[in-house]
């Protein structure tokens, strides 16, 4: 017998039962031969190469989803990061760009578009610089696209003058789109060494050094593990490791199975396979609600970061048993408005913003989905910023930031932002200024263990 009745019930049961989906297949498209001196040119073949790539994306998810009976929530597109394909022309802002990008995913039918992005973990170009200034203004007139600006890595050091600017632009983005559906700032992330084929949105972009298209899948079992979790109620930690290990190899699979199967359809590369535990708003596909059933009173009590380093790394171990093909980000997202179970602990008062930092040092990205009083200064946002940026630039790892500044709101207060983006209550942040620190500028150097040739 190839499947016993015991692994086709447990499978059954991933779906039916415990939210198991496959959160995103996100085709990366590269806009490197879209540039142009004229920028209506370029707009029209950018928006002609993203129609013709991914004319079927939508088409192909259905139709997987329905032959193979697996949940394919999100189909989404990432391109390249648009300052490297504006920076030919002369046009003195990129909010066009980001309206053809947003008109390509409205007419295809996808969820979300990233890619309107900047690479500055060194220095800032004058496209660069003409892209970040167009934030505020982009995503407060569109509605698909995500924005994402690199502003580290371990190789270079950080660069704080960009850390400086995006403090700023975070706040002006806030105040671009208070009267907005969606906060722009929901839709900006930034990052300490970005991956270049990572599938989950908003950080997705296309990098230069991947191929002309490809096919990234994100798998997300939040509620799968925490079913496995309670298996192995009262038992050793190692014992339940190894079921936690087990059940990521068997989510694995299943998106090595979409994701090929997708791409050899749309005739594309298939890229890699993001394992990242994704949370949403709904009752059981809690990450927070995983670290409880392992044996804490709150997520964010003592033991949480050991808990979470522990299943990180046990979600890692099962996927690479599973592919040859993971990457992306792979692991544990904590993001507060996205997770019932985290939601809960703010409100509890079991965790704080600091303790979320800690927690970022084991797990997949940084700190995500954090609303912050409206008035809080650039730069203690930049100051946040910086310090994340510095546990990924030293432990060589990818760290982000997602602040929501929330114009009118002070700490205690609630901010909705409806969808998979949820809400949450807008969280305190250290009264202490950090204004002459950031306001230095320059660059923090490399770490001296980023020498490596």
């Amino acid at each position: 017998m190839l499947f016993t009745p015991v692994e086709i019930q447990e499978t059954v049961n991933m779906f039916l039962r415990h939210k198991l989906d496959v959160r995103c297949i996100t085709m990366g498209i590269s806009l490197l031969d879209c540039a142009d001196s004229d920028s209506k040119k370029a707009n029209q073949r950018m928006y002609d190469k993203i129609m013709k790539k991914a004319g079927n994306l939508v088409k192909v998810g259905q139709d997987i989803e329905k032959e193979l009976g697996v949940p394919i929530i999100n189909k989404r597109v990432s391109v390249t990061p648009i300052a490297l394909v504006a920076g030919a022309s002369n046009a003195k802002s990129y909010v066009e760009y980001c309206k053809t990008l947003d008109k390509c995913a409205r007419e295809l039918g996808i969820n979300f578009i990233g890619g309107f992005s900047a690479l500055v973990q060194k220095g800032i170009t004058p496209a660069d610089k003409i892209l970040i200034d167009s934030i505020p203004e982009a995503l407060a007139t569109t509605d698909f696209v995500c924005s994402s600006v690199n502003v580290g890595s371990t190789k270079s050091g950080i660069n704080m003058d960009a850390v400086k600017l995006m403090g700023e632009t975070i706040k002006a983005t806030a105040e671009a789109s208070k009267d907005c559906a969606i906060n722009g700032c929901s839709k900006l992330v930034v990052f300490c060494n970005a991956p270049e084929d990572n599938p989950f949105m908003a950080g997705a972009f296309h990098g230069p050094s991947e191929a002309d298209s490809v096919i990234n899948v994100g798998v997300s079992g939040p509620g799968v593990i925490l079913a496995a979790a309670r298996d192995y109620k009262g038992k050793p930690i190692n014992e339940l490791a190894e079921g936690i290990k087990k059940m990521a190899f068997k989510i694995t699979r299943l998106g090595q199975l979409v994701g090929t199967e997708a791409a050899s359809r749309l005739g594309v590369n298939f890229g890699i396979l993001d394992l990242s535990l994704a949370p949403t708003p709904a009752v059981g596909d809690s990450v927070a609600r995983i670290l409880e059933e392992i044996g804490l009173e709150g997520a964010g009590c003592p033991g949480t970061t050991a808990a979470l380093a522990m299943l990180t790394d046990m979600v890692k171990k099962g996927g690479v048993m599973a592919s040859t093909s993971v990457g992306g980000l792979s692991g544990a997202f904590i993001p507060v408005s996205e997770d019932e179970g985290m939601i809960n602990a703010v409100k509890q008062g079991s965790i704080c913003l600091e303790k979320l930092e800690a927690m970022t040092t084991v797990c997949s990205v940084g700190l995500d989905m954090i609303a912050i009083p409206g008035d809080t200064p650039a730069t203690t946002i930049s100051g946040i910023m910086a310090d994340e940026f510095a546990i990924g630039m030293v432990n060589n790892k990818t760290t982000a930031v997602r602040l929501i500044p929330a114009p009118g709101k002070k700490a205690g207060d609630w901010i909705e932002f409806g969808g998979l983006l949820g809400g949450c209550p807008v969280m305190p942040v250290s009264k202490f200024s950090c204004a002459d620190f950031i306001n230095r500028g320059g660059r923090i150097p490399a770490p001296i263990h980023s020498f490596r040739n």
